[in-house]
């Protein structure tokens, strides 16, 4: 008998949503019930890296690839310290079958003390996902008799992710040298930054020296960098004021980078508004235009809230041809400038590494 529906007749795990929809399925990884907000990822591989991706903390991702833990997993693939979303929902749990797997799906997430519900009719719940918004949610796979209607009142009662500081969850806890040779030094706001930026930045010729969300920009400054990088992060914007506001010390004073969650908070310490998108934009095959020259690049993107009313500062440089949302910015005075997406990939297309290219022209200016 095929392992998943094996399974699927032993358990009674499921996935409830705030708006009263369920998913069945069954448990895999850590047998603990928790809470999350549940989005979609289209991507159609790299599922270590997208559950080591520190953004989608507090956050159940629902993969719509049909196939999962086919390649298993490796240390080598690990995009942070640890995996920091909530849960996995996923159709197919198949066992790993290539010669880079240390460990299968099933028995990473269980280490990683992460629960997982597979055999879920992911097609239907992404088109619902699509229909009514990103939900909070409740995943029950610890084989109790927990009720549907229960599961769903916890999921109501959830505070969510709105105004919430997840970046000081998932931050460095220290200071740390990433690599100690380049020709430019760079510190980097760690706001839950993947591991694939800091190599793309030691790879283009710098020094990294990365710093926990809350360090001040004076502390920033003693370093004497020659660049500050913004990386991504999980959860509100708004919540991290104190990085909007060292962001706004340093303007001027260093060239700045920022994606993802730091292009969110270099937007919103120049003046720009905040806002949340209905499902967020999750996967690595997003279309992005670069307003200047027309060209459209294919991005890696992961994120649920968006800039909204640039002030004039602020040029737009970038645009989203699924939905028109704001993907790039530049400060029209100072060197600073920001994308939404993930230009490092890992995983997804490598369309938008030459960004990394225009952080050094900046700071060789």
């Amino acid at each position: 008998m095929n392992y998943q529906w094996q399974k699927q007749r032993e358990g009674k795990a499921f996935l409830a949503l705030a708006d009263g929809a369920v998913f069945h399925g069954f448990g895999f990884g850590d047998p603990r019930d928790c809470v999350g907000e549940a989005v979609f990822n289209t991507g159609m591989t790299g599922y270590q890296e997208i559950l080591s991706d520190p953004s989608y903390a507090g956050q159940f991702v629902v993969l719509t690839a049909a196939e999962i833990g086919n390649y298993g997993c490796c240390a080598e693939d690990m995009e942070s310290r640890g995996v920091f979303l909530n849960g996995l929902v996923i159709h197919e749990l198949n066992e790993a079958s290539n010669y880079r797997a240390e460990e299968g799906l099933e028995a990473f997430m269980l280490r990683h003390r992460k629960p997982g519900i597979a055999g879920v009719d992911t097609r239907a719940l992404t088109l619902h996902l699509r229909e009514h918004g990103a939900q909070k949610a409740y995943l029950h796979v610890a084989g109790d008799d927990l009720s549907e209607e229960e599961a769903v009142a916890r999921a109501r009662q959830w505070e969510g992710l709105d105004g919430k500081d997840y970046a000081s969850i998932v931050t460095a806890k220290s200071q740390y040298q990433w690599n100690d040779s380049g020709k430019y030094h760079v510190v980097v706001y760690d706001f839950g930054v993947k591991y694939n930026i800091l190599r793309q930045l030691a790879e283009h010729g710098t020094r990294v020296t990365v710093v926990p969300a809350g360090t001040p920009s004076a502390e920033v400054l003693a370093l004497h960098p020659d660049g500050v990088f913004i990386s991504n992060g999980p959860a509100d914007p708004s919540a991290v004021g104190y990085a909007a506001e060292n962001i706004r010390a340093l303007l001027g004073k260093v060239p700045m980078m920022g994606i993802c969650l730091g292009h969110q908070l270099l937007g919103l310490a120049c003046g720009a508004k905040c806002g949340r998108l209905k499902f967020g934009h999750h996967g690595c095959n997003h279309p992005v235009k670069n307003v200047r020259t027309g060209a459209v690049a294919i991005s890696s993107q992961n994120h649920n809230y968006a800039l909204t009313e640039l002030p004039a500062d602020l040029e737009l440089t970038h645009v989203n041809l699924n939905d028109g949302s704001c993907e790039g910015l530049r400060h029209r005075k100072y060197p600073a400038f920001s994308v939404q997406y993930h230009p490092e990939a890992a995983p997804g297309p490598h369309d938008a590494q030459d960004l990394f290219d225009d952080f050094i022209k900046l700071m060789e200016q």
